[in-house]
């Protein structure tokens, strides 16, 4: 059988209160017999040795012996003097042993003028009682004795008085404990409860369920860690809704021309003259989808623990030169003009393919939105000791502000009305992001609208190649 918290709680309290307890009892017997004992024990002896400051030498007086017996009837310590400490046995209410009354080495005590101090049980009185011996002393010779003895008062029956008190109070305060920690208890864990129900509903699929706000303690952190969690969960389940939107649509599309084309083809509703056309875009259509799924398969890779870049130190101009060959042809079929302005002396330490997927990534959208006569410019300059800066800008038509913050999300279009004759996967941007952290470096785009975007590529070079 599970124990709720509160339950827990209460027992944690019964524990804590029997434990309390305990210690209470051992405390008090602590200083029953520090203070108690101990207090008596300092007061008989300066009171002994007061009484033996009367003692003037030579033999003990029966006037002294009278004095201080007169001392003890006032006294709340029995008191009285003799002459032979073997006599004190006899003057005792009780019976004891001379020999454990005073020992040969007490008796070598009190020769040196100490005190003899003793504790023991008497069974006749059925309690402890304490003892001081006084030694009455001229020159080295001992004429007697000054003896103080009191009963200690039982901690057993001093308990059993006020036991009924004790415990009276003891159940009384448990009681009103229970009550008001229970109360205590159910109202603070009354957000916990909550949260619970939260989470239960949230693992069922409710994303938008929140908790309350609480005050700002350790349950009011957890309870607005909670709602940031599950404001977390939701936003990244639409992501995944619209990611999934996405790659559904940018497969739609190439798989419908495909489909459409084919069937025109094999049915024979397309004209002869036509075929070679339609074979033309159905290999467009099918380059485009192997395209998007090695870009999805790529940012998959890309935010894998297991992926690592196969780094070895590259000449960056040469790679960027390399990456320019290859689309020299469609910049040339447009009508664009390319400058390139590169530091040859920049080498970095980098994954030589995906520097060039980085480059092409920029390349193509640069070119797909720099209409005819305009200019393409990538340049590779220090950006300072420790990174190289490749920049990629164009006179294209730009990127609104709105639009700017969102670019680099996947699938994300500015122009989302644009066709897909020339388009790209939406995915580009994304992965020269990826790539660009993975490498240690950095990715930043600016844009001004009707005038051009310009995007930049930090990468962390190798120390001193420079000079």
């Amino acid at each position: 059988m599970k124990m709720g918290l509160s339950r827990k709680m209460s027992m944690a309290l019964l524990i804590a209160f029997t434990v309390s307890t305990l210690y209470a009892s051992f405390f008090s017997y602590f200083l029953y017999e520090r203070l108690y004992v101990n207090s008596l024990k300092t007061e008989m002896l300066d009171t002994g040795r007061r009484l033996a400051y009367s003692y003037d030498g030579g033999a003990v007086t029966e006037s002294f012996i009278d004095e201080v017996n007169w001392f003890g009837e006032k006294s709340q310590f029995e008191v009285f003097a003799v002459q032979n400490p073997r006599e004190l046995s006899m003057c005792l209410p009780f019976e004891v042993d001379y020999q454990a009354l005073i020992s040969g080495e007490d008796r070598e005590t009190l020769l040196k003028g100490e005190a003899v101090y003793k504790k023991g049980h008497v069974e006749r009185l059925d309690r402890d009682v304490i003892s001081v011996i006084i030694p009455l002393l001229d020159g080295k010779r001992l004429e007697g004795v000054i003896y103080l003895y009191y009963p200690l008062a039982n901690l057993s029956e001093m308990i059993l008085h006020y036991s009924a008190y004790w415990f009276g109070g003891a159940i009384l305060f448990l009681l009103i404990a229970l009550t008001m920690g229970n109360k205590w208890l159910k109202r603070a864990i009354r957000p916990l409860k909550e949260m619970q129900t939260a989470a239960k509903d949230l693992s069922g699929g409710n994303l938008s369920v929140r908790v309350a706000d609480y005050p700002d303690d350790e349950i009011g952190q957890l309870a607005h860690t909670f709602n940031e969690m599950a404001e977390s969960i939701q936003k990244e389940d639409e992501k995944k809704k619209e990611f999934l939107a996405n790659v559904s649509h940018e497969l739609r599309t190439p798989l419908s021309f495909i489909k459409g084309y084919a069937e025109a083809v094999q049915t024979g509703v397309a004209a002869p003259e036509d075929r070679e056309k339609y074979n033309r875009i159905i290999l467009r259509e099918a380059a485009r989808m192997e395209r998007l799924v090695e870009d999805l398969l790529d940012l998959a890779k890309f935010e894998s623990k297991e992926f690592t870049l196969n780094k070895m130190p590259t000449p960056l101009a040469q790679t960027i030169e390399e990456s320019i060959e290859k689309v020299k042809q469609r910049v040339s079929q447009k009508g664009v003009h390319l400058e390139c302005k590169l530091n040859y002396d920049l080498i970095a330490e980098v994954d030589e393919g995906r520097l060039e997927q980085m480059v092409l990534n920029l390349l193509d959208n640069a070119i797909r939105h720099t209409e005819k006569s305009g200019t393409i410019t990538v340049s590779l300059t220090l950006k300072d000791e420790a990174f190289a800066l490749i920049t990629i800008t164009d006179t294209g038509q730009g990127i609104p502000v709105e639009d700017l913050k969102k670019i680099k999300e996947r699938f994300y279009r500015v122009n989302k009305a644009r066709t897909r004759k020339e388009g790209g996967t939406g995915l580009g941007l994304p992965i020269v992001e990826s790539l660009a952290k993975l490498h240690g470096g950095s990715f930043h785009i600016e844009s001004e609208y009707g005038k051009g975007t310009a995007v930049y590529v930090s990468l962390p070079i190798i120390p001193d190649t420079f000079q």
